[in-house]
């Protein structure tokens, strides 16, 4: 499903002094730091206090880094990249540019991101599509909770566009250094495989355009599998240094990875905003941190480091099932596509809001928002394809918006599954649910739509904003939701023909 603020900036969210790990591996130099080689700044490396600030200044919430304490992070940069390109086998093309940054020149840097004319669209064409789904409440406010968000999270960054690191005023100077080898990680990435050609590379046709096509299907979530390479290999690397006065790595201590996952999903006591954000939110914002993760680790498990870093840079995973199974990528797993309708002819009366895939990620979250983690991490591994169609009646813009969500699953037993779960779903998205018969009138005898452990056949629902099919045939499943009568019956038609229900 399309989502994502492009900020052209690969954020660390703060989300790891807290998680656990730091309590194992507390973030310190490297070992042999005598036998690495630290370049003596050149006046153009000299840190700069931000205006207003005094030799060390403090608020009421934190203490600003005195210039003293700048100036032996900015020299510790190239001994943290050295490290970075040694662990990721990257090699150090040129020396990465350093400046220090204070809040309000961050939280500029974001608005200015969220402000760009198509990713503002992108984004409020997402959130539409989210709500329907009952992913996000209906009044959410997207766009201002993400800059607050990541204003709150963010403990560094790594520029493309300037080819800098930005190291914050405001964060302990010990705790960032296990931050900079993050981010020095996004710069070699940069320097090898130029980050935003490389990111750009898996743009949608609706990307650049901005208008929805059945192409978008096929290449949806190609950004995202390839934000999380980007950020996997960073989180590998960044542990990778914590860990190296112990003389281990993280692929040695599987455990502290986990810790430093679920430490991501809970969120910091003092994060407000992401602890109170919602289910999809949470996993959407840490996915190319956790799984990306453990997709490096089982690359370099499988192939070493060259396959783990540059071999999934130069041969890139496209879906979020190939991250969340890295099984997948490295045995070359091939789906069979889920059968395309005839998006112009079916949905002629419609004109098209957003279409794209419906990935194993997303399939994880929906799961778990409407039947709970266990649920979604027995379903989730059934998922064999899917996709959507957002729209609205043609020559309107406002009022219900129409979808269409089709998939496939492993069998016709966990297709019976996901559709129980889809019309539980139902109960929490709409006030009104009332079953109907097959005649599409009302049947006061219809079992209540939450009351599905499994669902098998065709039914039913009409609520505030139109009716609701759930039909389930074999090992498929068709959803449709305000969409008018004769538009389902077509799209059933189409999809399903005269294939006979597997038993």
């Amino acid at each position: 499903m399309k989502f994502r603020a492009s900020l052209a900036v690969f954020l660390l969210l703060a989300l790891l002094a807290i998680t656990g790990w730091s309590q194992t591996a507390q973030p310190q130099s490297p070992p042999d730091k005598a036998q690495t080689q630290t370049k003596t700044p050149t006046p153009g490396d000299q840190p700069q206090t931000p205006a207003g600030e005094g030799a060390r200044s403090t608020s009421a919430k934190e203490q600003i880094i005195s210039p003293k304490e700048a100036k032996e992070l900015f020299r510790s940069v190239d001994e943290i990249l050295k490290f970075a390109s040694d662990d990721t086998g990257l090699p150090i093309d040129h020396e990465v540019k350093r400046r220090l940054a204070d809040r309000k020149e961050v939280e500029s840097y974001l608005q200015k991101g969220m402000k760009d004319d198509k990713d503002a669209k992108r984004l409020e064409r997402s959130a539409v599509v989210l709500k329907k789904f009952g992913l996000l409440p209906r009044g959410f406010d997207l766009g201002p909770f993400l800059v607050a968000m990541l204003r709150e999270q963010v403990a560094g960054y790594y520029d493309p566009k300037k080819k800098t690191v930005n190291i914050l005023n405001w964060i302990d100077p010990e705790q960032q250094k296990p931050v900079l080898a993050h981010e020095l990680t996004h710069a070699l990435q940069d320097q090898s495989f130029s980050m935003l050609k490389w990111m750009k590379e898996a743009e949608t046709e609706g990307d650049k355009k901005l208008d929805p096509t059945p192409a978008d299907i096929d290449t949806d979530e190609e950004s995202e599998a390839r934000e999380a390479v980007v950020e996997g290999q960073a989180m590998v690397v960044m542990m990778d240094y914590a860990l190296a006065p112990s003389g281990k790595t993280l692929l040695d201590m599987p455990q502290i990875g986990e810790a430093l996952k679920q430490g991501m999903l809970d969120g910091p006591a003092d994060s407000p905003t992401f602890r109170d954000a919602p289910i999809f939110l949470k996993e959407e914002l840490t996915f190319p941190y956790r799984y990306g993760m453990d997709f490096t680790l089982e690359l370099e498990k499988a192939g070493g480091k060259a396959q783990a870093f540059a071999g999934a840079f130069k041969d890139p995973p496209k879906t979020t099932r190939e991250i969340m199974e890295p099984e997948t990528y490295i045995a070359h797993e091939k789906l069979e596509p889920v059968k395309r309708i005839d998006f112009k002819k079916d949905l002629a009366g419609y004109d098209a809001f957003d279409i794209g895939a419906m990935g194993e990620f997303d399939v994880d979250v929906l799961v778990e928002q409407y039947a709970g983690r266990k649920e979604a991490e027995a379903i989730y591994p059934a998922w064999r394809g899917g996709y959507y169609f957002a729209g609205r009646v043609k020559g309107t813009k406002s009022g219900p918006l129409g979808v269409v969500y089709v998939s496939r699953w492993s069998s016709p037993a966990k297709a019976a599954e996901f559709g129980g779960v889809y019309a539980k779903s139902l109960a929490q998205r709409y006030q009104k649910r009332q079953g109907l018969g097959p005649d599409g009138k009302v049947a006061e005898d219809a079992p209540p739509a939450d009351s599905w452990r499994t669902l098998r056949g065709r039914h039913a629902w009409m609520t505030e904003e139109g009716a609701v099919v759930i039909e389930v045939r074999g090992d498929s499943v068709l959803i449709s939701e305000s969409m008018d009568d004769e538009t389902t019956k077509r799209i059933e038609g189409d999809f399903f023909g005269d294939v006979a229900e597997k038993k």
